[in-house]
């Protein structure tokens, strides 16, 4: 239990308080013995750990940069994606914060139960349309007014954004997102009871001169079988403990043996100076640093592997491994 470190002013007004009878010490003990009574809101029940909800951030961190990417070689302009917060909130409050009229689209994420709610706010809908179209990407709200065509070319952009959310949540379960409904009114949308505690992610979202907000709502029954693996502990275990599997290694021996290296036998080496490079003819010899009683080096990749003796091998010039140079030159 954390304790308070009182300064000696107020050790001293404490002491003085005594002594005066301005407070009395028995009454001092009976409060300490009191049970402290903490309000707890019930239709507010928090069901996950700071711990867990630092986990769901960082994974929708690495989800908005992998959205961000996407959604700027579809579109075509700037965009920029990051996350604003990530709270735990009844799902009754989280439909009531959210506009009247948006753009709902509901996600099976098998092999999880339950779905997953994305809302695009209606101006970064609009704007993305927009720019799907060859437009500017201006944002014209009339989203209770989308025709069979606007909704089919939402659907299709949000529907091909599934694979950066697969790829997000794989460090932690690997999952298989699929586009389940396309909604614009929340009072048609029930997926969970009103008090049910839901994550709600929050992304700030500019598209070209639009901006507005992408909210995820994660029910808890979702992420219920995958509580234990959101914490830290969790994360740093499985990182250290990772092995790899006996047909890795075999895949990778495979793999090495067909890589191919340069090799080169060192005849020897010799220094001279430029004016005597330039006045070099025919028949001139160059004296060179080896001794032709001593072993050439064989060099793999410009790394001196083994001493070697040259001769012939089949009317073909060869060497013949004589020694191991521990550990290269």
């Amino acid at each position: 239990m954390a304790q308070e470190v009182l300064s000696q002013n107020e050790i001293d007004a404490l002491l003085s308080a005594l002594s005066s009878g301005e407070m009395d010490a028995n009454q001092l003990k009976q409060e300490e013995k009191d049970k402290k009574v903490r309000v707890y809101d019930f239709k507010r029940a928090l069901r996950f750990s700071k711990d867990q909800i630092r986990s769901i951030s960082r994974i929708h961190e690495n989800f908005a940069r992998l959205l961000t990417t996407y959604f700027s070689a579809q579109l075509r302009t700037y965009v920029n994606i990051s996350v604003a917060s990530v709270d735990q909130i009844p799902y009754e409050e989280f439909i009531r914060s959210i506009p009247t009229i948006t753009i709902l689209n509901i996600y099976s994420v098998a092999p999880l139960d339950g779905r997953i709610i994305f809302e695009f706010n209606p101006n970064i809908a609009y704007a993305m349309y927009d720019r799907m179209l060859g437009g500017k990407g201006n944002s014209v709200n009339k989203i209770e007014n989308l025709t069979e065509i606007e909704t089919k070319l939402m659907s299709q952009l949000f529907e091909k954004a599934l694979d950066n959310l697969q790829e997000a949540w794989s460090s932690v379960v690997d999952i298989d997102p699929m586009l389940e409904e396309f909604e614009v009114n929340p009072q048609f949308l029930q997926l969970v009871s009103p008090n049910e505690t839901v994550v709600v992610v929050s992304l700030n979202t500019t598209i070209g001169e639009s901006s507005g907000m992408i909210n995820i709502c994660i029910p808890h029954v979702v992420l219920e079988p995958i509580i234990p693996k959101l914490s830290v502990h969790y994360w740093m275990q499985t990182e250290n403990t990772k092995e790899r599997k006996p047909e890795e290694y075999e895949n990778i021996a495979k793999g090495l043996e067909d890589a191919v290296l340069d090799m080169k036998v060192l005849l020897g080496k010799s220094s001279i100076s430029i004016n005597e490079l330039l006045n070099l003819n025919k028949n001139d010899v160059i004296h060179l640093d080896q001794s032709i009683d001593k072993p050439l080096q064989l060099q793999v990749d410009n790394e001196s592997m083994f001493l070697v003796q040259p001769g012939k091998n089949r009317q073909k010039l060869a060497v013949q491994i004589v020694e191991e140079i521990k550990g290269g030159n």
